[in-house]
């Protein structure tokens, strides 16, 4: 009974067609319209746009060179030390003599560099072969450092010439002096064991720490210059006020190849 009032209701009641009828807000109309043009704009990112990532990993200082492990030619003991640490010598200079059964024996360096470590003492005894220097192949004051960045191998093929690489140095405090600048500038495609580091870096500690997670491929960097106390171009207006050694370690951020996203959305 009570459906049939309505209904009557209804019926007596005048339909109001000369009113308009209303399909939306403006309220509404306005969040289509935001909404078409983000999906737009997302369409046009998603096919022309790039997506920059980086790759973290860590880095040493170096002259470009490297450095090589001075080892005794023969066994004997060590009578007389005749360079200091942080000497830099010409090719053929000595540097050990050592006592042997056929006489005295001059360990020489083999090619021009600065002596980095000294790893005998007056009155030891040394075997044939034994390390007694790390010496770093650098022959003038004024030669450049480069960086060494050890990145993991699966990242080498991303890594484009000439990427753009951000250095944070361990001797220098990044909040106040920014990250060092520089760019690829060559990638050795081959992996690289601990042994063939410590050959490279004169110290076979490096070797190991450098290969804690695998064999990384080595990625070498320019360091851009500037007119700055350390001579090279860094973050902030003018870096530290101090100049850079060699053998300092590093962390480098290498920016790699720049990714499509329309990659990751087609299967």
């Amino acid at each position: 009974m009570q459906f049939r009032q309505q209904a009557l209701a209804k019926l007596q009641s005048p339909e109001e067609l000369d009113l308009p009828v209303r399909l939306a807000r403006p309220q509404g109309w306005l969040v289509l319209a935001v909404t078409v043009a983000a999906m737009a704009a997302a369409s046009v990112w998603a096919v022309s746009g790039s997506v920059t990532s980086t790759v973290s990993a860590p880095a040493i200082l170096t002259h470009g060179e490297g450095s090589y492990i001075l080892q005794s030619p023969a066994a004997g003991q060590v009578t007389a030390v005749l360079a200091k640490e942080g000497e830099r010598l010409p090719a053929g200079t000595p540097v050990l003599k050592v006592r042997t059964a056929e006489g005295e024996t001059v360990v020489r360096t083999v090619a021009a560099g600065r002596i980095t470590a000294l790893a005998a003492t007056i009155g030891q005894i040394i075997a044939t072969g034994a390390n007694v220097a790390a010496v770093e192949k650098v022959a003038h004051a004024g030669d450049p450092l480069y960086a060494t960045v050890y990145v993991p191998a699966e990242n080498a093929a991303s890594i484009p010439a000439h990427a753009a690489v951000d250095l944070t140095v361990q001797t220098v405090p990044a909040e106040r002096y920014g990250v060092l600048r520089g760019h690829v500038q060559s990638v050795d495609r081959t992996a690289q064991s601990a042994r063939q580091i410590a050959a490279f870096l004169g110290d076979s500690q490096l070797g190991e720490q450098f290969t804690e997670k695998g064999r990384p491929v080595a990625v070498t960097v320019r360091l851009d210059t500037s007119a700055t106390k350390s001579g090279y171009r860094w973050s902030s207006a003018g870096g530290p006020p101090y100049a850079l050694t060699s053998m300092t370690l590093a962390t480098g951020a290498i920016r790699l190849a720049d990714q499509r996203p329309v990659d990751w959305l087609l299967p």
